[in-house]
């Protein structure tokens, strides 16, 4: 018993010893710097959204224990879908080895390495992330500093595309010149109106409260004609989006990627001699700004082998039916639902809230009566506007239908005043329950005859 016992103590000292090699021999070139290529850098660079660059040792060194802290935590990367449910081809977390990677190398003291060991630099493009074949200039936007009550209403604009031909395109890119000020933009294809005047902002002046909200007794707070009083720049001649999905065909969201549909063996048709109809947000951060938006596409000459289509549903956005009570912590909204018409190929789905924003639960419910969740969001966080990519075989006859709740309790650390009922409206301190999603059809197919929605959109969301 006593010779077990000392080969079994030998035993443990020499794991002792190698795991502490192990976790010795973990540098950043060699290890850790290959992680953050793939999961990290996207963001953490220079100019892009996360605060500090992850591009080199000397700049993610500071940082290590911070790193380790998040990882651990599954708070970095951020995605919040439900393992438990769907499958995602974007998925963005951590694997368990990787994440214990990050913690040795940082319990170690963070070594460097040897530059020999380090993977070749990623070259990430600067400003594109596509590399554009056709690049259309877009409006030219005046932001002030200090707008009245801190609002910049949304702001539509319409532009021609150039286009002299139908036109595939392979991916889309929408960029900002500042978008340290903007929210989003979206973007939705139509027919050219000879009386719309191009490259002319318009907006509609809402009543609001102290806070910045909308009124509902002064008029829609959200979508609909202008509220009471005249829309401040005329709408003579102008005409509506022409979209499969009420407005937004493509939207630049701050961190989000450039809509590409490469992977997926299919374009989106842009007809000959069409517009682009911009919807603009802007929040104004006490300095003053123009504007210049571009607009990037890839295009292929032969039509592809499948079209992508942009769609999305919505709760009813009236107040009668749409309304947070106050400090109520699990409210739940009514419904987004849509009835799909033909088989389709889902490969998109994105849930978007405001501050308020809690839960979202996506489920297909089948000819045959079978339920499938295909996307649970537990933990929603309006702070990252994150997609999710998956590919789910959709036939005809299938219903789509969207739960989500929304805090409006004072145990919402994001929410700005939990005194107050909230309605659907469109800056950050209202309220939107609108769920953006994508499918892929034949390249012939008639787009308008995708879905059928049981609450008709009001326009587009961001």
């Amino acid at each position: 018993m006593r010779l077990w016992v000392v080969y079994m103590g030998l035993t443990a000292a020499a794991w002792a010893a190698d795991t502490g090699a192990n976790s010795a021999s973990v540098t950043f070139d060699k290890d850790v710097l290959p992680i953050l290529q793939a999961n990290c850098q996207t963001c953490h660079r220079p100019g892009q959204i996360a605060p500090m660059s992850f591009l080199t040792y000397q700049s993610t060194r500071p940082w290590a224990k911070a790193m380790k802290a998040a990882v651990a935590s599954r708070k970095m990367p951020p995605w919040f879908a439900d393992p438990q449910y769907g499958h995602y081809t974007n998925d963005r977390s951590l694997r368990q080895s990787e994440i214990e990677t990050i913690a040795k190398w940082v319990d170690n003291g963070a070594p460097e390495g040897d530059a020999k060991d380090a993977p070749v630099a990623v070259q990430w493009p600067e400003g594109w992330k596509i590399q554009p074949d056709v690049i259309v200039p877009g409006p030219v936007m005046e932001i002030p500093a200090h707008p009245k009550n801190n609002v910049v209403e949304w702001i539509s604009v319409t532009m021609p595309t150039g286009f002299t031909k139908d036109t595939w395109v392979t991916s889309v890119q929408i960029k900002p010149e500042h978008p340290e000020v903007t929210h989003h933009i979206c973007i939705a294809y139509m027919p050219h109106n000879p009386n719309t005047k191009m490259g002319v902002p318009q907006w509609q002046d809402k009543e609001r409260d102290e806070d910045g909200a909308a009124i509902p007794e002064k008029g829609p707070t959200f979508g609909g004609g202008p509220p009471r009083g005249a829309a401040r720049v005329p709408r003579e001649g102008a005409t509506a989006p022409v979209s499969s999905n009420g407005g937004a065909e493509d939207c630049y969201l701050p961190g989000n990627p450039a809509a590409d549909y490469r992977g997926l063996k299919a374009a989106k048709l842009i007809p000959a001699g069409y517009d682009v109809f911009y919807s603009i947000h802007y929040t104004p951060n006490g300095n003053a700004y123009t504007d210049h938006i571009q607009l990037g596409f890839t295009t292929v000459k032969e039509a592809p082998e499948r079209r992508y289509v942009s769609l999305a549903a919505s709760a009813p956005m009236d107040s009668k039916r749409f309304a947070i009570p106050p400090n109520d912590p699990d409210w739940l909204s009514p419904p987004a639902e849509a009835t799909f018409l033909r088989d389709v190929e889902l490969v998109f789905m994105m849930p978007h809230m405001h501050y308020r924003g809690k839960d979202a639960k996506w489920t297909l419910e089948y000819p045959d009566g079978r339920k499938e969740v295909v996307l649970n969001v537990p933990h929603y966080d309006f702070n990252w506007q994150l997609g999710y990519d998956t590919s789910i075989k959709v036939p005809a006859g299938t219903k789509l239908h969207v739960d989500v709740h929304f805090d409006n309790s004072v145990n919402n650390k994001f929410n700005p005043n939990p005194n107050k009922t909230v309605y659907y409206g469109q800056m950050t301190w209202e309220e939107m329950m609108y769920q953006f999603f994508g499918v892929v059809v034949e390249k012939d197919a008639d787009v308008s005859k995708i879905i059928k929605l049981t609450v008709p959109l009001a326009g587009g969301g961001g």
